[in-house]
């Protein structure tokens, strides 16, 4: 059958909007360089009307201007089409990948439910509850030793009624140790005698030799007195 009618050809693919993009915009940016080129000349074309008087001259070098004028102004409307058509395959094109992008966001989250699906199924939520119960369990019995492992031995069997009378009896000592009233007495006990007994208050003291002593039981050094 081939030989007969032929093979078909394979289909080439279109292009891309990405390509039709650049290639607007490419043809948009080479009619702007014939607008910058077309303002340069109606410069020129300004700059001489301005020097010449009125005339044919003049009036030929205005109609190169003015035809130079409207090529100008047919460009800027093909450049201007050209603008809007890549703004819109630009749109189009944003569109179209926000689309791809939904759709790859919803193809993963669908891949994430049957994962979790199929995690899911190798748990069991009574084993879970077990586990914790065992573990409860587990961990009052370690506390059970803890307990057992403090207990005491040989200790007395005292009431607690009794502990507390001894309690607070020792409560009332240690106020009693803390009570410094006695200290008073001594403050206020008369000082030491520094005359001897049953003599006159205005006798001083004196030694078996006859020298008088200080309060201190020392002798008295002499003064002299100064004459003038």
């Amino acid at each position: 059958m081939n030989r007969l009618f032929g093979k078909s050809k394979p289909k080439t693919p279109g292009p891309s909007i990405n390509d039709c993009i650049t290639g607007v915009d490419q043809r948009a940016s080479n009619i702007e360089e014939k607008v910058n080129k077309l303002d340069s000349e109606l410069r020129k074309y300004k700059e001489q009307l301005a020097k010449m008087r009125e005339g044919p001259a003049k009036n030929s070098v205005k109609q190169k201007a003015m035809r130079v004028l409207k090529q100008k102004k047919m460009y800027e409307q093909q450049v201007e089409s050209l603008r809007n058509q890549s703004f819109n395959m630009e749109q189009a094109n944003y569109a179209a990948q926000t689309l791809k992008d939904t759709q790859s966001t919803v193809i993963a989250m669908k891949d994430g439910m049957k994962q979790m699906k199929k995690e899911y199924k190798h748990i069991n939520i009574d084993d879970i509850e077990d586990m914790q119960d065992d573990m409860a369990d587990m961990l009052e019995q370690a506390d059970e030793v803890q307990q057992a492992m403090g207990r005491t031995y040989g200790m007395p069997d005292i009431d607690d009624d009794e502990l507390e009378a001894e309690l607070d009896a020792l409560g009332d000592e240690i106020a009693l140790d803390d009570d410094t009233s006695y200290l008073d007495d001594v403050t206020k006990a008369p000082a030491a005698p520094d005359k001897e007994p049953g003599a006159d208050s205005t006798k001083p003291l004196t030694n078996k030799d006859g020298i008088e002593l200080d309060e201190f039981g020392l002798p008295q050094v002499p003064t002299s007195k100064i004459t003038t």
